[in-house]
């Protein structure tokens, strides 16, 4: 059976587009979307690609996001096959970027193809917004892009991003919202010394347990309808000088917050110093802030969406804030931080296998994404 999805993901896997690499994909999207009378144009900065493509005026506007970066591969050896030749094995199309998420962005071009020959974007605009730059640092990519596009006065009504959001089947989950992710790096100041004279020295170590005892029993919050509770998580402990007979001067604590739009950044960060100072803590800490939560809310793009899924698959789909960060952050406030202006959902194949050694993607669910993407625009844009 002709599978225009499998051909054109199998380019894209080829690629070796390791992030913030491209290695050409953009060119490969861009050329299939000029043929369909887009326009295209690069905002480029530091060595990322991001690819802006749009068709019609006005609105609605329906913008689809994704990336074309992967992350690395990790030890070729433990692979069942080189992560960069696209593989079928037992109906899994195997490759680096096979569910993350070069499938979903060739299910997109299908369903553009398919929904333009049949005159289904006849009102407002079809855009896609590509970047090189999501599984690295992202600065350079979609928030960039998007300053550009910004100033310019562009701003789409609703995007469809293609990441892996299915959990058992196809569409069984469609992620509406994210939970925001803030990091801090710890540092405990003490005073270094022998460990046979501690009365002389001040260990570092000893000082803080209890505090850090208080932040990972501490219930930041209860969640709420959209939301799980916040949590916290250490993910880096570094100190010592490798002797065992030296107390250290100095540790060094890593952790996270993935937090709810019950709480903020600002108070969250405030909560952990007045832990810290109330255990006499002595410290240095610098925070960063990956991105503030997302919610969409039920309306036009959910119910498009959903009933697309239940039309293709027969799913009655869960819309969920699980998981961790997308561009949807950078992507729903648009100009204006907190505000929440674009309607965003991640609807793409399953996740089991990502950022994994043999990641994969189930071919035959390559057809139905596309069709799924397709009565999106149909609904939305006909």
């Amino acid at each position: 059976m002709e599978n225009p999805v499998f051909e054109l993901a199998k380019e894209l896997i080829s690629r070796v587009s390791v992030t913030p690499e491209d290695a050409g994909c953009q060119e490969l999207i861009a050329a299939r979307l000029n043929q369909l009378g887009f326009q295209t144009r690069q905002i480029n900065a530091e060595g990322v690609h991001n690819l802006w493509a749009w068709r019609g005026t006005g609105s609605p506007h329906l913008m689809f996001a994704g990336h074309t970066d992967v992350v690395p591969p990790g030890p070729l050896e433990q692979w069942q096959t080189p992560p960069f030749e696209p593989t079928v094995k037992n109906g899994q199309l195997y490759g680096r970027g096979a569910a993350d998420m070069k499938s979903s962005l060739a299910a997109m071009i299908v369903a553009v193809e398919d929904a333009t020959a049949h005159a289904e974007h006849n009102n407002g605009t079809l855009s896609f917004l590509i970047t090189s730059d999501e599984e690295g640092v992202a600065t350079y990519g979609t928030r960039y892009a998007i300053d550009v596009l910004a100033k310019e006065g562009i701003r789409p009504d609703y995007c469809v991003v293609g990441e892996p959001s299915s959990s058992e089947q196809l569409g069984d989950v469609v992620r509406s919202g994210r939970r925001g992710s803030l990091n801090a790096k710890l540092k405990v100041i003490g005073t270094q010394g022998h460990v046979a004279y501690p009365q002389d020295a001040n260990n570092p170590i000893h000082n803080v347990l209890t505090a850090l005892s208080a932040m990972t029993t501490k219930e930041w919050d209860l969640g709420n309808d959209f939301y799980p509770p916040t949590s916290f998580q250490i993910s880096n402990i570094n100190g010592g000088t490798g002797a065992t007979n030296v107390i250290p001067g100095e540790l060094e604590i890593d952790f996270n917050f993935r937090f709810n739009t019950e709480q903020t950044a600002t108070g969250l960060s405030a909560s952990v110093e007045e832990i810290l100072h109330s255990y006499g803590v002595t410290y240095e800490i610098k925070w960063q802030l990956s991105g503030e939560p997302f919610l969409t809310l039920p309306g036009a793009l959910t119910e498009a969406v959903t009933q697309a899924i239940k039309a293709e698959t027969g799913l009655t789909t869960e819309l969920s804030t699980s998981g961790g960060t997308s561009d949807g952050r950078f992507i729903s406030p648009w100009d204006k931080p907190g505000s929440g202006q674009v309607e965003v959902v991640e609807l793409g194949p399953l996740n089991a296998t990502i950022h994994k050694i043999d990641e994969c993607v189930a071919v035959d669910d390559l057809m139905p994404l596309a069709r799924i993407y397709q009565q999106i625009i149909k609904t939305l844009l006909n």
